[in-house]
């Protein structure tokens, strides 16, 4: 599994013009995501739910973990006049700001759960296709020395995101309701599509073509699975999607509760949306952007292992508050550096994630390993974090969770992480 280069019909184009359009598409899909995983939740446990219930709202991300099943289709079909992956995008963020418009008829929680849950699921499976797309034309626009500073991009503009929807939309949420808050969220959405109006995209790569004439005898499922396995197949694949779940879950399942911890310790709404909306994704914003800055002097694998080892200490930091320490600054600090801890450690995984895709296949490689990220990140033990809790209390999930990123880093140390270098292309 090698970079590869990007087409050279997309070569002529500015690094600024690349990062702006991936900035504005990363931040749109990422801006509903959060205000639903990150305010929801919060407005939820002051009602009284339970952390149980908090915990399995994970569950409702199911649509960016399945997403690669539905990838090699995104990869296979799209619209010559309008561009392969940006027709995906433009109709899938249509379809998802309508089905936030719908969202926000639904004015009150009480005996409205479900339908909630269901606009939420749809919300997801929408921004998770928009996903596949993005990812697709970011690994043939970047090339491989590019992809530390794109990816430091990319994180960057899922803080922004989560500062727009887990901040600054729960302070909408708590001075003007539900319904302004998610026509907001709508508008978001749509206004993040204009940098994606002046985008040409580029025909897709010879290999593409190679791939569907050798298949041209196939039937549609038969490529379809082809497609789906074939990045399984490659040396040391399976090895290094189970590094990701590691990688991504220690980190998560302290941050889900975390939030709920807060509450119990006597925050407001408002209170918790300046930490962890607003400050937080401050901290993310920096903390991708200089993890961009630095993948390309440390090397993919040292920024992984230093990055993981700086996780697992903000992880740790966390059981301050757990064990009873409430001073606002402690607060702010723990909350800040786990943020940003994880923010160059993310950075770190998507650009190696990134040298492992081929163009040809682009959605379907990128979005498999964005699937077990997602496993780790949102489902798996962060989904079942609520119970831990529940069961050892705050301080025995975030202890687990320091166990976890310490081997995360250690297992970045067995991984095969550095690109190798193309003919003609600067790492």
């Amino acid at each position: 599994m090698i970079p590869q280069a990007p087409s050279k019909a997309q070569a002529h184009l500015r690094p600024r013009t690349k990062f702006v359009l991936l900035g504005s598409l990363y931040t749109s899909q990422f801006l509903p995501a959060a205000f639903f995983f990150q305010a929801l939740p919060i407005f939820l446990r002051q009602q009284g739910a339970s952390l149980q219930v908090i915990g399995l709202m994970g569950l409702l991300t199911l649509p960016w973990i399945l997403k690669f099943l539905w990838a090699p289709l995104v990869d296979r079909y799209g619209s010559r006049k309008w561009g392969h992956y940006k027709s995906w995008i433009v109709v899938t963020q249509f379809l998802l700001a309508l089905t936030l418009i719908a969202c926000a008829s639904i004015d009150t929680f009480q005996g409205n759960e479900g339908l909630l849950f269901s606009g939420v699921f749809l919300v997801v499976t929408m921004a998770a296709t928009q996903d596949i797309a993005t990812d697709a034309i970011a690994v043939r626009l970047l090339a491989p020395h590019e992809r530390g500073w794109g990816n430091g991009i990319q994180s960057a503009a899922r803080a922004v995101g989560g500062l727009l929807g887990g901040g600054v939309m729960l302070l909408v949420l708590n001075q003007l309701g539900w319904q302004v808050s998610v026509w907001f969220l709508a508008g978001g959405v749509l206004l993040a599509l204009l940098p994606l109006l002046w985008y040409r995209e580029a025909e897709r790569p010879a290999s593409r073509m190679r791939i569907n004439r050798t298949f041209s005898n196939s039937s549609p499922v038969s490529n379809y699975f082809e497609t789906l396995l074939s990045f399984g197949r490659q040396p040391q694949a399976l090895i290094w999607l189970f590094f990701i779940l590691i990688y991504a879950t220690g980190s998560s399942m302290a941050a889900t509760m975390f939030r709920p911890l807060l509450v119990d310790l006597g925050l407001s709404m408002a209170d918790i949306g300046w930490m962890t909306g607003i400050v937080g994704s401050s901290a993310a914003i920096i903390g991708s952007l200089l993890a961009g800055g630095f993948i390309q002097p440390l090397g993919r694998q040292r920024s992984l292992i230093l990055f993981g080892l700086l996780q697992a200490i903000a992880v740790a930091a966390l059981t301050l508050p757990a064990i009873g320490i409430r001073d606002p600054l402690i607060l702010y600090a723990v909350s800040t550096g786990e943020v940003f801890a994880r923010s160059v450690a993310s950075t770190a995984l998507f650009t190696v994630m990134m040298d492992k895709s081929r163009p040809e296949t682009a959605g379907s490689d990128y979005t498999l390993q964005s699937s077990v990220y997602v496993l780790g990140h949102q489902v798996g033990v962060p989904a079942l974090s609520g119970f831990i809790a529940a069961a050892l209390g705050y301080t025995g999930v975030f202890i687990i969770g320091f166990v976890v990123c310490l081997a995360g880093a250690w297992l970045a140390t067995k991984v095969i992480c550095e690109p190798t270098p193309l003919p003609g292309i600067e790492r």
